[in-house]
């Protein structure tokens, strides 16, 4: 592994944007300008979309500076360097350079927020850990689940506080659901159930070429091991592809996927699935993507409680839109979002409710306040949470790529007796039949096996486990390599 410090070290500190050294004041003097001292300072990088977003909720703030933008896109780079600059008067000075690496031995710097492709996500948590630094960072944290442990390693040797971009956590009314569910209020929780089912198109093709000058290909591919440049992976549909993104199951799936496994029983909090399963397709859309726009995946935790999760992007006319979660409780009765429905004079039950408590100040706010009193606890949503919500994708992700095809029938969804189950697939089933037009034995399903999983060594076992373990674990390119668990 190239370690970041040698890397710093051996650099030129000056590339894109403007450095320190430039505007004539050195890190030690920095924290002399006006404001500094009682600012909270951090760094964004990846300043589009979501990133973006973050620069104008830190810029609001009285309490916080930005002092370094990082984005391999120069353009973009310089785009948002102007547009910070004219939004806070030039009150404080923010530096732009390409290279995350060159801003973490900055002594003034308290933090980084990560934005970028999810390829990105553990590594920057793990460098911002080893320099000492607070880290928010969008979801998932990982590309798989390897990186995940490795992070989390990370953050419990160095003590850093993460905070991870599942901003429900951050809500007192998803946090009173969460507690009243797991309170018993409305019996025992069977089925906890997420839907990331939004439309979107497809991508069409895009011929390989060379990058643009304005981007540096080699920090966009970090770790990512992508041979050739086409422009479908820059700067959104990267999350179509396996080698940068992990499909809407870990994109807008990841808010549901989080919601969904944090319902569970307190028991298996901070455990794995014991078993995952999922099947699906990339129906109607004939484009260069690689990840699934329809699925339907299942997994089992040891108590006996499992996860349901669908995705569904292909838009039609009456195309219903779902980006929720439901829970199915023993008794018949149900909760469709915020609502409770009664089946076979199901009620709720007049117990205590066990609070689950938030940090206020919101998914920005809470993190600055519980980086300001260096409390891990005070974090929403903690690298725990993180590393096993985002892990849950992973695996299901994983059965669907050693999938097998099979006609496209109802006959795809076999679940033993598990009779929720085959009513929810059948449900999907039918919009795809029905509302996208896709002819039923004129085309195929993707399924993918039951694989089981040992939550302790986080390794597949059984039937399937050598084939499956090979994707818990990314190829990465050796200057962008991470460490183990052990030695991080």
């Amino acid at each position: 592994m190239v370690k970041r410090r040698d890397f710093i070290k051996k650099s030129i500190l000056g590339t894109t944007g403007i450095t320190i050294g430039a505007m004539g004041f050195s890190p030690k003097s920095y924290a002399s300008i006006i404001g500094a001292n009682d600012r909270f300072r951090v760094a964004v990088c990846g300043v589009r979309g979501q990133g973006n977003s973050h620069i104008r909720d830190y810029a609001g703030r009285d309490d916080v500076e930005v002092t370094w933008l990082v984005d391999p896109d120069r353009l973009v780079l310089e785009q948002r360097l102007g547009e910070l600059r004219e939004s806070t008067g030039n009150s404080y000075r923010v530096q732009g350079v390409s290279d995350v690496r060159r801003v973490l031995d900055d002594p003034t710097l308290d933090a980084i927020d990560v934005s970028t492709p999810n390829h990105w996500h553990s590594l920057m948590v793990i460098w911002a850990a080893q320099a000492g630094k607070h880290c928010y960072v969008e979801k998932p944290v990982s590309h798989d689940v390897y990186e995940g442990r490795v992070a989390l390693a990370a953050v419990q040797k160095y003590g850093t506080i993460v905070q991870h971009g599942t901003q429900q956590r951050s809500s007192a009314q998803r946090a009173r659901q969460i507690a009243e569910i797991q309170s018993g209020k409305y019996g025992k929780l069977l089925v906890s159930h997420g839907f990331a089912c939004k439309p979107r198109d497809g991508i069409g093709f895009k011929p390989y070429s060379d990058p643009p000058p304005h981007l540096d290909w080699n920090l966009w591919k970090g770790p990512a091991v992508i041979d050739r440049y086409h422009e479908n992976l820059v700067h959104y549909n990267w999350h179509w592809f396996w080698p940068a993104g992990n499909g809407e199951l870990n994109n807008q799936g990841t808010h549901q996927l989080d919601v969904a496994y944090w319902a569970l029983d307190p028991e298996v909090e901070n455990t794995h699935p014991v078993r995952v399963m999922a099947l699906g397709g990339r129906f109607s859309w004939e484009d260069q993507a690689e990840t699934p726009n329809t699925m339907f995946a299942i997994a089992e935790f040891e108590n006996g409680q499992y996860v349901f999760f669908n995705v569904r992007n292909v838009n039609h006319e009456g195309y219903p839109r779902e980006v929720e979660n439901r829970f199915y409780f023993e008794d018949g009765g149900r909760i469709h979002e915020r609502e409770y429905i009664s089946s076979n004079g199901s009620q709720p039950r007049n117990v205590a409710v066990r609070p689950v408590n938030v940090t206020p100040g919101g998914r920005i706010g809470s993190f600055i306040n519980a980086c300001r009193a260096n409390d891990p606890s005070m974090v929403n949503a903690s690298m725990y949470a993180a590393h096993y919500s985002s892990t849950l994708g992973h695996l299901m992700n994983i059965s669907y790529r050693l999938g097998e095809k099979v006609p496209f029938n109802a006959r795809a969804g076999r679940f033993g007796d598990n009779k929720l189950a085959y009513e929810e697939f059948m449900k999907i089933h039918s919009i795809i039949r029905d509302g996208m037009g896709v002819p039923e034995d004129k085309a195929e399903y993707i399924v993918g096996p039951w694989l089981e999983f040992d939550g302790d060594s986080e390794h597949f076992v059984g039937e399937h486990s050598i084939e499956a373990n090979k994707l818990l674990r990314d190829h990465r390119r050796p200057e962008f390599d991470i460490p183990s668990p052990a030695s991080v």
